[in-house]
């Protein structure tokens, strides 16, 4: 079993950054391929940004790439988001999650954090 535990979020401007953390306990995400999903109010959660065990592969949403960057620190068993030049579009409960495979199907990754609420003012 893997536990994470995202933290980070807030209420920012427009134009504004955050870096959000997901910390996992119970078990090493060496493993891991780690997501980062958003889900907007009235929204379906969506996808954000993966990257794999190694670090080597990412991917992104084509909405946040080149503004947003997936990084990973396996001996902190933890995974980051920073997020630059933010929009109110931006705002929603972002939630890490750990998978086998690199990929941005929500269906296949099997252990997700409870969430933490970005707010991005106009």
């Amino acid at each position: 079993q893997v536990q994470l535990v995202e933290s980070g979020g807030g209420l920012v401007q427009a134009g504004d950054s955050l870096r959000l953390s997901c910390a996992a306990s119970g078990r090493t995400l060496r493993s891991y391929a780690m997501g980062w999903f958003r889900q907007a109010p009235g929204k379906e959660r969506e996808f954000v940004a993966t990257i794999s065990w190694s670090g080597g592969v990412t991917r992104y949403a084509d909405s946040v790439k080149g503004r947003f960057t997936i990084s990973r620190d396996n001996a902190k068993n933890t995974v980051y988001l920073q997020m630059n030049s933010l929009k109110p579009e931006d705002t929603a409960v972002y939630y890490c999650a750990a998978g086998l495979v690199v990929v941005t199907t929500e269906s296949r990754y099997d252990y997700w954090g409870q969430g933490t609420q970005v707010t991005v003012s106009s």
